[in-house]
């Protein structure tokens, strides 16, 4: 059977355009589809018709698009859906098994991310009521209502989402998802290795009756994504520090970059340190170590070097397996390139003094590994003597974390912007300093790994607040 072409949709209208990419097997770069790519121009265009997108959605009420949302979810983990052109179909299975081939995740990695997205869509009502606050849905349908005995008023910041995502996990799709409900049609740039998901998303959502106007999917250049950014008054961006800090003060932009999630235990409950380990390495290496949400740090009061090798015995070890192995802990690389990247950085690193990587001990062979037909990264533990050192508070797309001794009192200053904390103690004082941190997105009290994450509480952002604005409002009897 001939190659899958994946269409650009324009306003949910497919489009083939005479420019193309493939997308590729990680293991022998075997073409698995082929992607129209279009300019800048066309989503100008485009987003010229947005307000027909907008008024498509608006015949809907809220109460009836998160049951839209519901039935989307078991269509996008059980169904059959169109797959692009000649009237091809995709299973649930065929999507598992194709993303994993291009992604370089394992089968049950690519499981548990299709059920984090079942969950998101079949909860929509849960997630919208933390967003809002408990708002009756109906009062987004009016506009204005009455909310604990006050007059209130909510009105869109945007006419659309624009979306810049990323290729590294399917479960970040998950962010998007109230904003159909919400009323907000989506104009997407996908994932240059990763089309799949937010395709059979917005088909997931087109079968379940929601009008496909809702939904723009611009494979594109940088230009495009540019224009996508700029041009939609809200729009998210998935990506790299140096991609992300171009946009950190727009207050149009949410940006989603690094994590540099840690973990940090008190002065109160360090001599128990073993009794963490498994939360800690968890946290480090869940999802093959791709999350913002991983830890990428343990800042500890003392004992960081007995910490970091017995992480580095814990995790040393892992090798890659068959991607439908279900005990897969290691993802390969959709390019090479970045693993062989990644490598290069850690041992350049390593070379300046006051960093050991301890998991070399309990390794065998080396970091960078070619197996299972792909490219791989070994777990990757390293003590660093203080937080000057620059493995100290970085980030790789792989199972990575330093260790590193900081005094409690320091430990906030020390541990900069953080988008989870997984503080291990049970300090009053240190839990209210920990409360009032101003550079902490999520804050787990407790023994819970950083990728513990709550629906009705986004640990990055609310996209209710971020896509409706509320206002004053007077009414005449």
């Amino acid at each position: 059977m001939n190659t899958p072409h994946i269409p650009c949709l324009r306003l949910g209208k497919e489009y083939r355009s005479f420019n193309e990419s493939e997308v590729k097997d990680y293991r022998n770069g075997a073409v698995k589809a082929t992607m129209s790519q279009v300019n800048a121009g066309v989503i100008r265009r485009d987003l010229l018709k947005i307000d027909q997108a907008r008024e498509a959605l608006q015949k809907f009420t809220t109460r009836e698009l998160i049951d839209i949302s519901a039935k989307a979810g078991e269509l996008f983990l059980n169904g059959t859906l169109p797959l692009g052109e000649g009237g091809r179909s995709q299973s649930g299975q065929d999507y598992l098994e194709t993303l994993s081939a291009t992604s370089g995740l394992p089968h049950v990695m690519v499981k548990r991310n299709m059920d984090k997205i079942h969950y998101a869509l079949t909860h929509v009502e849960l997630i919208l009521n933390g967003l809002t606050r408990g708002i009756d849905p109906s009062i987004l349908d009016r506009g204005f209502g009455e909310q604990a005995g006050s007059p209130v008023c909510f009105y869109p910041t945007t006419n659309a989402l624009g979306l810049v995502m990323p290729s590294n996990s399917p479960a970040v799709n998950s962010l998007w998802l109230p904003s159909i409900a919400l009323k907000i049609p989506i104009i997407m740039k996908p994932g240059r290795d990763e089309p799949w998901t937010p395709f059979r998303l917005i088909q997931s959502f087109i079968a379940a009756g929601c009008p496909r106007e809702a939904f723009g999917f611009y494979p594109t250049d940088h230009e495009g994504a540019a224009d996508i950014l700029r041009l939609c008054n809200r729009a998210l961006i998935f990506g790299d520090k140096s991609t992300t800090d171009l946009y950190a003060g727009n207050p149009g932009v949410q940006v989603h970059g690094p994590g540099f999630s840690k973990v940090l235990i008190g002065e109160d409950e360090i001599e128990n340190w073993p009794d963490f380990i498994d939360v800690m390495a968890s946290s480090i290496s869940d999802n093959g170590g791709r999350s913002c949400v991983n830890a990428s740090a343990i800042i500890v009061p003392k004992y960081a070097k007995e910490i970091a090798d017995a992480l580095g015995k814990r995790l040393g070890s892992l090798k890659p397996l068959p991607v439908d192995d279900p005990n897969a802990v290691l993802s390969g690389f959709a390019n090479p390139k970045m693993g062989e990247w990644i490598d290069g950085a850690i041992d350049a690193d390593l070379c300046q003094k006051g960093a050991i990587d301890t998991t070399a001990i309990y390794r065998t062979g080396p970091r960078l590994l070619q197996a299972e037909g792909g490219t791989y990264l070994c777990p990757t533990i390293v003590y660093c003597e203080s937080m000057d050192h620059p493995l100290s508070n970085r980030e790789f797309l792989c199972p990575y974390a330093s260790v590193v001794e900081v005094p409690q009192p320091d430990m906030l200053n020390a541990i900069g912007p953080t988008l989870v904390v997984s503080a291990i103690t049970k300090d009053e004082t240190f839990k209210r300093q920990l409360l009032s941190a101003s550079n902490i997105e999520r804050l787990n009290l407790g023994p819970i790994s950083t990728m513990k994450i709550s629906w009705d509480q986004p640990h990055e952002g609310n996209m209710f607040e971020f896509l409706y604005k509320r206002r004053s409002i007077g009414m005449a009897a």
